[in-house]
């Protein structure tokens, strides 16, 4: 249960990669679900849990 946030994170950024590749044209989605996994990630380190 602690590990779902990196999953989220790696789900979001694999999604954001084939996005990036498969469909040039829909970049400002692409980069929100970028922009959504760098917050988790920060919000993960901000709250000092265990990496």
């Amino acid at each position: 249960m602690r590990d779902i946030v990196w999953i989220l994170v790696v789900i979001l950024v694999i999604g954001w990669l084939v996005g990036f590749v498969a469909f040039p044209d829909v970049g400002g989605i692409i980069h929100v679900i970028l922009v959504i996994a760098l917050i988790l990630v920060v919000y993960k380190l901000l709250t000092g849990r265990k990496l």
